[in-house]
C-alpha cells in the first residue's frame, strides 16, 4: 500500500463536507507550513495503541473515547483540559474496577477542531450565512466576515494541539494520574448518589494499595501505578490539515497522521469512493468508522476490506450511533456482516450523536436518559450475539455544563440556558459522564460473571 497510496491521492476523489477556500495561494502557504513543523503525535505511541486496541477486541480491554464535540480557541485553557482529563481518569477508574479490564484512554482533544454540518447554510432573522464549521475553519460569529474559510486557522489549531498534548503528557507521565490520588480526582461538582459511589470506589482501591505496600510491594516497583498511557483522537475532516501533517515512520517506512494518534471517519463522510476513506485508508493509524442507521451491510463490507485489507487487530473501531430504540434494528445486521467477513473490528457505542434533540426552550440538547437507553440495548444486543462491546464513545467535558436534560443533578429544559457553553454539540457534564460509566461498569461485570457462569 506504501507503493501504491500518497497521501494526496484524497484530491482525485469525491468531497464533502469540507470548505472552499477563497484564496488558493494562502491556502498553500499554510499547508507549505505545516509540512514542515514536527508531528503532533509520534509513530510509536500510535503503534502502541493499535497494540492496546487489539487487545480490546479479544475482550482483554475496554475502550473509552470521550472529549469536546468541537474543541475552542476561545475557552482553550489549562484548567479546562486538566478538568476534562481528571473525569477521564475517574471514568475510567470506574470501568477498570468493574469490568477488570485495562482501560484504553482516548480523548476526542488536541485535533477535534472541525464538524460536518446537516446543512451548508443557516439562517437567522432572514439571514442566510454558511455554516460555522469549527474553529480550525471560519468562526461562530454570525457574520459573512466571521463564515469565510479561513486557512491560517490551521495554524493556531496546531499550536493549540500541541499545547494540548504538552499538558496531556505531563499529567499522563507527571504523578498527576498516579493511582494513589484516586481520591485527588473528585471534582468539587461531582455531588450526589454516584459521587458517593465514587468516594467508596476509592476507598476500595486505597485500601487495596495499602495492602500491596504492606506486602512489599512500593510504588517505586509499581511504577506501572504512577502513570497512564493517555492518547488523542479527532475525525480527520480537513484533509489539507491531515496531509500536511502525514509523516513517513523512519522504523517501518510507512505513511502515519501525525495529527492524532487515532482519527475517524464520520457518517457524513464515509463514502466508500470518497476523499475522507481514500486518506484513511492509506496511514497506519487506528481508524474509527461511524456507523449509522443508513450504514448497509454491503459498504460496510467495502469500508472493512478498503480500511483494512489485512485484518490486522486493533486497527479499525466501529463506532455504533443508532438512537435509542434504533439499536435493534440495525446492530444486528452490521454484526452478522462483520461475522460473515471474519473481521477484527472493535464495536464501540456512540449514544450521542443519535440521540439530539432541540428542547422546549429552543436549546439543542441530549436527554440523559436515552443516552443510557442506547447504551444498554447496545450491551443487550452483543450480549444475545455473543460479540464483545468493546468500548464507548462520548461528547463530554470536565466544565459544569448544563447541555443535556437528566441525570442525578436532574438538569431541566429551562436549565439549559444556564452554563450552555458549547459551540455545536450538547456534552456531558462530570456529574453525567460518572453516572454513565457507573452504568457501563455495572454492564461489564454483569457480562463478566456470566462468563463466569457459563464456564462453570
Amino acid at each position: 500500500m506504501a507503493q501504491t497510496w500518497k497521501k494526496s491521492d484524497w484530491r482525485n476523489k469525491p468531497r464533502v463536507q469540507m470548505p472552499d477556500y477563497l484564496d488558493a495561494d494562502a491556502l498553500a502557504a499554510v499547508e507549505g507550513q505545516l509540512s514542515k513543523y514536527p508531528p503532533l503525535v509520534f509513530a510509536g505511541e500510535v503503534r502502541k495503541l493499535k497494540s492496546s486496541l487489539a487487545a480490546v477486541s479479544r475482550g482483554e480491554g475496554f475502550l473509552l473515547q470521550g472529549g469536546d464535540c468541537a474543541e475552542s480557541f476561545s475557552e482553550f485553557s489549562a484548567d479546562g483540559i486538566r478538568d476534562t482529563f481528571k473525569v477521564m481518569l475517574q471514568m475510567a477508574m470506574v470501568l477498570t474496577y468493574g469490568a477488570k479490564v485495562p482501560v484504553v484512554k482516548v480523548g476526542r482533544m488536541a485535533g477535534q477542531f472541525a464538524k460536518p454540518r446537516s446543512a451548508p447554510t443557516e439562517v437567522k432573522d432572514g439571514v442566510e450565512l454558511p455554516s460555522y464549521r469549527g474553529d480550525i475553519i471560519n468562526e461562530l460569529d454570525f457574520t459573512p466576515e466571521a463564515r469565510i474559510p479561513n486557512p491560517n486557522k490551521m495554524l493556531q489549531a496546531y499550536t493549540q494541539s500541541a499545547a494540548s498534548l504538552n499538558l496531556l503528557r505531563a499529567f499522563s507521565t507527571g504523578g498527576y494520574a498516579d493511582v494513589h490520588q484516586v481520591h485527588s480526582w473528585t471534582l468539587g461538582f461531582t455531588e450526589g448518589e454516584k459521587a458517593a459511589q465514587y468516594r467508596e470506589l476509592a476507598n476500595n482501591i486505597s485500601d487495596a494499595l495499602d495492602f500491596m505496600s504492606a506486602a512489599g510491594v512500593t510504588q517505586e516497583t509499581a511504577h506501572t501505578l504512577q502513570s497512564v498511557d493517555f492518547y488523542v483522537s479527532h475525525e480527520s475532516l480537513l484533509l489539507e490539515y491531515e496531509e500536511a501533517l502525514c509523516r513517513i515512520d523512519s522504523t517501518s517506512g510507512l505513511p502515519v497522521a501525525g495529527s492524532g494518534h487515532m482519527i475517524w471517519i464520520g457518517d457524513r463522510t464515509r463514502q466508500p469512493d470518497g476523499a475522507h476513506v481514500e486518506f484513511a485508508r492509506g496511514v497506519q493509524n487506528p481508524i474509527g468508522l461511524k456507523c449509522g442507521p443508513t450504514t448497509t451491510p454491503e459498504d460496510l463490507k467495502v469500508l472493512m476490506n478498503k480500511l483494512n485489507p489485512e485484518n490486522e487487530a486493533g486497527r479499525l473501531t466501529l463506532i455504533a450511533r443508532f438512537g435509542a430504540g434504533n439499536v435493534g434494528e440495525h446492530l444486528p445486521r452490521l454484526i452478522k456482516t462483520v461475522k460473515e467477513e471474519g473481521a477484527n473490528v472493535v464495536w464501540t457505542c456512540d449514544p450521542m450523536h443519535g440521540n439530539t434533540i432541540k428542547s422546549s426552550s429552543g436549546y439543542k440538547t441530549r436527554p440523559f436518559e436515552s443516552v443510557l437507553r442506547e447504551v444498554r440495548e447496545f450491551f443487550e444486543i452483543h450480549s444475545a450475539e455473543d460479540t464483545i462491546p468493546g468500548g464507548v464513545h462520548f461528547e463530554m467535558t470536565g466544565q459544569d455544563v448544563t447541555e443535556c436534560t437528566g441525570g442525578v443533578r436532574a438538569v431541566t429544559d429551562e436549565d439549559l440556558s444556564d452554563r450552555y457553553h458549547t459551540a455545536c454539540d450538547p456534552r456531558l457534564n462530570a456529574s453525567q459522564s460518572l453516572e454513565l460509566a457507573f452504568l457501563v461498569s455495572e454492564e461489564l461485570s454483569a457480562r463478566r460473571n456470566e462468563k463466569k457462569r457459563a464456564a462453570v
